[in-house]
């Protein structure tokens, strides 16, 4: 099964070897035809602390690294 990939802009780099994630989806709301946004946050294993505030990256799912991450950084874009 394929992993997913998502691609959005760190909001903090405070923990050690954490990054959030902030991603945006948009799609067309169904009854109003609406093209609406949504945001999620993701927190993302960073190893060596690369990542800084501002950054476009793109984040991998992965097996838990611990209790609120399950994503990992493919690239910096």
């Amino acid at each position: 099964m394929p992993k997913r990939i998502l691609q959005g802009e760190v909001v903090s780099d405070k923990n050690d070897k954490t990054v959030v994630v902030l991603v945006e989806r948009r799609f067309k709301h169904p009854l109003i035809h609406k093209v609406v946004r949504r945001t999620k946050k993701y927190h993302a294993h960073d190893e060596n602390n690369a990542c800084k505030v501002g950054d476009i990256i793109r984040i991998e799912e992965c097996r838990p690294i611990s209790k609120n991450k399950t994503w990992k950084i493919v690239e910096n874009a």
